[in-house]
């Protein structure tokens, strides 16, 4: 177990500090706290994604209900909204660790109830609604704690990128791994195995990262909820901080329309399941390769500068589907898509310099619950759309449409940014006064 006094060979050197050499990954894992997070960060993935799968087809095979069945897909994504709101005060009201480690506990019993004979269908989606309210929490937290961990520098946005890529990949690897366990076990088998991930992750976070104090006491006035509520608006208040969330989320929000319309596309321009797989996987290969690139090959101050011009292009390439491309074309279209998402590496460094560090564990949980929120109220409004429109018309307005809003949102973030990197320092609605970083 690691002691209360890092080891100097653990701590995290400021960006400025750090060679060309060492711009790639290599640096981060030599942070020893955050090997431990890695590892814990991928077994707690891999638990979620294979929870889902499994339970989908134990939902299915109880009730024989397409509907139910879809429900519990969206019972990922609908309490993420209430989790983040609600819960947020968790983050910074209690210790990082006892935090991380509590959520990855509670997921464990979750699963391990579902896996019950005697668990009703209504017993298992509310339990999925658990372990759902608890995402944004354990992923704020830990977006937090990487920044104790890590410092608020390079190392972190590199640290934050790693997990992103790891994320991306790992959906693709969780549905492989979990469509090869319902192959050799039951559904209940398979939650089975999705329980020692949670747990192991635990042990992982317990073990593996030091005991660091809560950002804030709660002064003892405030209940949970209201320091929750109240540190939401806080957050979204400070005109910065506002600017610079919503660009994390609305770009998210218009990208997700070709995923949540391709099998409706593959079917408008004639093509079988194998085209429908390729263009399923271009967006994130796309997203990852971005990721790499400008994580490892780019410096600090070149990630700044693609900020803007990435996010307000990031949409474009879905206009093509407005010409009803082939697979081939569609699927280029959308591995650009995916690649505008490199803006977000930036932006992690503006985000964490903009948020106090009293603030930091409940704005990124509301970060996290919002982006997550948004994505399904994207998926939902393309389909609607749909009902009335044809699908490539509905994918290449969402391209427009998101193109123009976050266009605009851009104007807002140089408005408001910090002296030396804009045009003006940012400001408080109302106020004069700077918000200090954290």
């Amino acid at each position: 177990m690691p002691t209360d006094t890092p080891n100097p060979a653990d701590r995290p050197r400021d960006a400025t500090d750090t060679p060309p050499a060492s711009r790639g990954y290599g640096p981060v894992f030599a942070v020893r706290e955050f090997r431990a997070v890695f590892a814990a960060h991928l077994l707690s993935l891999l638990g979620v994604v294979v929870t889902e799968l499994a339970l989908t087809v134990l939902v299915y095979g109880l009730t024989g209900s397409p509907l139910l069945s879809a429900l519990t897909f969206a019972l990922g994504l609908l309490p993420y909204l209430v989790g983040g709101t609600l819960f947020a005060g968790v983050a910074d009201r209690y210790p990082a660790r006892r935090v991380l480690v509590t959520c990855d506990l509670i997921c464990a019993g979750c699963v391990t109830v579902m896996v019950l004979p005697g668990t009703p269908v209504g017993g298992l989606l509310a339990l999925r609604c658990v372990v759902a309210a608890v995402s944004p929490v354990f992923t704020g937290t830990r977006m937090a704690a990487l920044a104790d961990i890590l410092g608020e520098g390079d190392l972190f946005v590199r640290g934050r990128s790693l997990l992103r890529i790891v994320s991306q990949s790992a959906l693709l690897a969780g549905f492989g791994a979990g469509g090869v366990l319902l192959a050799v076990l039951s559904p209940r088998g398979a939650i089975v195995v999705t329980a020692v991930t949670f747990l192991c992750s635990a042990a992982l976070l317990r073990l593996g990262t030091r005991d660091r104090p809560a950002r804030s006491d709660g002064d003892g006035r405030g209940t949970l909820l209201g320091e929750s509520l109240s540190g939401a608006r806080t957050v979204l208040a400070d005109r910065r901080i506002r600017g610079l969330m919503l660009l994390f989320w609305l770009p998210p929000m218009f990208v997700v329309a070709p995923e949540a319309l391709a099998a409706p596309y593959a079917d408008e321009i004639g093509v079988g399941p194998v085209a429908l797989g390729l263009m399923m996987c271009a967006m994130p290969v796309g997203q990852i390769a971005a990721e790499l690139y400008v994580g490892t090959a780019l410096t600090p101050r070149l990630r700044s500068l693609i900020v803007l011009p990435a996010a307000a292009a990031g949409l474009l390439p879905l206009m093509a589907y407005g010409f009803r491309p082939g697979t081939v074309a569609t699927a280029l279209a959308l591995v650009l898509a995916g690649a505008g998402a490199a803006y977000v590496i930036g932006l992690d460094q503006w985000f964490v310099e903009a948020v106090p560090e009293s603030l930091r564990g409940r704005a990124m949980t509301l970060l996290t619950a919002g982006m997550m929120t948004l994505q399904g109220v994207g998926m939902a409004l393309a389909g609607l759309a749909a009902e009335f429109l044809p699908v490539h018309q509905v994918i290449a307005g969402a391209g427009a449409v998101g193109a123009i809003c976050v266009l605009l949102l851009v104007l807002e973030v140089r408005r408001t940014a910090p002296a030396g990197r804009g045009i003006r320092t940012e400001v408080r609605d109302g106020a004069d006064q700077h918000m200090t970083s954290g």
